[in-house]
């Protein structure tokens, strides 16, 4: 698809390797004095496709690093609340147990987990899913001779929910869109900018690898809405709503997503003919897409 850029409105920007290079410093874009929420729970949804052809959800949460554990959920369909979720508070160990009509064996250690400033471990752990004897969920650092792994089922990553709280509105996460990208560094703030005072003059700035690439301007009147950006190639779509944040206090939850588009139109750097040639190879991953989505409870001051 040649020149696809000029399909998309003139709000589409582009994050790549060279937009995100040169000098740039942290404080540029970030107060000395700034500290960012607290990332309470973060939800990662992956699809399992056995060689049965039977696909499965696997939904796995971590929250509360202070006691390390997570809690896992086996599904058919979309997971939904609380259905069929298991708890595990211990560090390493091992569980069987029978989900969708399928054997579901599980291993974990966390006993040398290391952690940021979130309940996710970054380091010395893993995680192994078996569903029927195929090693469908594979994560951390693990030494694969430690475990006999005949069949691996073909896996990929839908999406991750972050939720956050805090009183300021500074929320800082990485996440990676495809699955051969890097990682990018995504902020997300609310400041007072502008002639005007108060919640008239809350501007919304989303940044990635340290580059402003979205500003909302009157927030509270432009509460929802959605941009383009591109990054690593990929066209993806930044989604905001902020409406509770300015009328709904109790709750005082805002959203924010970044979903990437499956198919060839999310392949800005293909072209026709090569696009064609690689369509059947590129199948499954082109039809894959993936979703962050942010749940900022910004608190009272």
């Amino acid at each position: 698809m040649r020149n696809i850029t000029t399909c998309y409105n003139e709000h589409a920007i582009k994050v790549s390797d060279s937009y995100c290079s040169g000098p740039s410093s942290t404080n540029s874009f970030l107060s000395p004095n700034s500290k960012p929420s607290i990332q309470d729970a973060v939800t990662c949804i992956y699809r399992a496709k056995l060689s049965t052809k039977k696909q499965l959800l696997i939904k796995l949460t971590w929250s509360n690093h202070t006691i390390p554990g997570f809690a896992i959920t086996i599904s058919d369909d979309h997971p939904k609340p609380n259905s069929n979720s298991r708890q595990f508070r211990i560090t390493k160990g091992s569980k069987r147990f029978e989900s969708c009509n399928s054997k579901i064996e599980l291993h974990w250690d966390l006993s040398a987990a290391k952690y940021h400033s979130g309940p996710e471990p970054i380091s010395g752990f893993y995680v192994m899913v078996f569903v029927d004897s195929e090693l469908s969920l594979q994560i951390g650092d693990i030494d694969g001779e430690e475990f006999s792994v005949k069949k691996i089922a073909k896996s990929s990553f839908l999406s991750r929910v972050e939720h956050f709280s805090g009183v300021s509105a500074l929320y800082l996460t990485k996440a990676r869109f495809c699955e051969k990208g890097r990682f990018h560094e995504i902020l997300i703030r609310c400041v007072v900018g502008g002639e005007e005072k108060g919640l008239k003059g809350c501007v919304l700035c989303v940044c990635v690898d340290r580059k402003n690439v979205i500003e909302v301007k009157r927030l509270k009147w432009n509460f929802r809405g959605n941009q383009t950006i591109f990054v690593d190639g990929i066209v993806v779509d930044m989604m905001w709503d902020v409406h509770d944040w300015f009328f709904n206090l109790k709750s005082g939850y805002g959203v924010f997503m970044f979903r990437t588009r499956s198919g060839l139109d999310s392949r800005l750097w293909l072209e026709e003919e090569k696009e064609k040639k690689s369509l059947e190879q590129k199948k499954d991953e082109d039809t894959v897409g993936f979703s962050l989505l942010i749940c900022a409870c910004k608190n009272p001051d």
